[in-house]
């Protein structure tokens, strides 16, 4: 228990402070010289312990303004990656588009005769089988389609019309059995015929005595025979081993989608016979 003297001691000490606050307050309000130095000495004093005391006060708030961000970080995020979903969607209709005009481009720059015209139609069905290679077409009679016209795409011959009906057509293409293509050596000029067989390098024959082929010549139609414009890309010698000459297409045939039906007639002695 506290003794007689401690508890006047603090009854004291209270009194004390509370009259130093009030003459505190009311010199602060005097404006003497000295009462103003006590005032900055006190603050001075007190500045350090006000420092370490705000500390924790401005943390909360440096995370609750964390938080915060983050919190719009997340709604960025997520309204970005909405707009991103709709951009690639977008993306994707771009790039067929680009894919489209590109394959379209590409068939007006297909290498013919001056005096060819062309269809261009759709690829829609295949007839694949162990003793025949066609393809079907989404153009016929109407469109202007007649048998032995020839057929290519950007990248070369495909073959040529062997039926038509009137809205729709179906093209031999050189790889098959019954498929035979004037042809030349590109460079050295040298005739010879391409012979289908059904596999996916058709074969060169009756090439004259002295030609020799070599792997990589480029071989394009000769024109003779008037069912093919010549210059027409057809490949390349993939092999040239004892005879057995074979030509590796251009054409590649997984991707056919688009082709140009060559409407073309040879030329002739006969001033109306010619057009196409």
């Amino acid at each position: 228990m506290a003794s007689p003297m401690s508890l006047l001691v603090n009854r004291f000490s209270l009194a004390a402070l509370v009259a130093a606050s009030v003459m505190l307050l009311a010199a602060g309000g005097s404006g003497l010289p000295a009462v103003e130095r006590a005032r900055t000495a006190i603050l001075d004093v007190a500045a350090p312990v006000l420092d370490v005391l705000s500390r924790p006060v401005a943390a909360v708030n440096a995370a609750l303004e964390e938080a915060d961000s983050v919190l719009r970080v997340y709604e960025e995020n997520a309204r970005l990656r909405e707009e991103n979903a709709r951009l690639m969607h977008w993306q994707e209709v771009a790039r067929q588009l680009e894919r489209d005009n590109a394959q379209y481009r590409s068939l007006l720059s297909v290498r013919s005769h001056d005096d060819v015209r062309y269809i261009t139609a759709r690829v829609i069905g295949e007839s694949g089988g162990p003793f025949v290679r066609t393809l079907v077409l989404a153009a016929g009679e109407r469109d202007g389609v007649a048998p032995q016209q020839a057929v290519v795409n950007a990248r070369g011959l495909v073959g040529r019309v062997t039926e038509t009906g009137r809205n729709a057509s179906r093209i031999l293409l050189i790889t098959d059995l019954n498929s035979r293509v004037p042809v030349l050596v590109e460079d050295s000029r040298r005739r010879a015929i391409l012979s289908g067989d059904n596999t996916a390098r058709p074969r060169l024959e009756f090439m004259e005595a002295e030609t020799r082929a070599r792997p990589g010549d480029r071989i394009v139609t000769s024109g003779h025979g008037g069912v093919f414009p010549p210059g027409l890309p057809v490949g390349v010698v993939a092999r040239a081993e004892q005879g057995d000459v074979r030509i590796r297409p251009f054409v590649e045939w997984s991707r056919l989608e688009m082709v140009n039906v060559l409407r073309y007639s040879p030329p002739s002695l006969d001033p109306g016979a010619n057009g196409p």
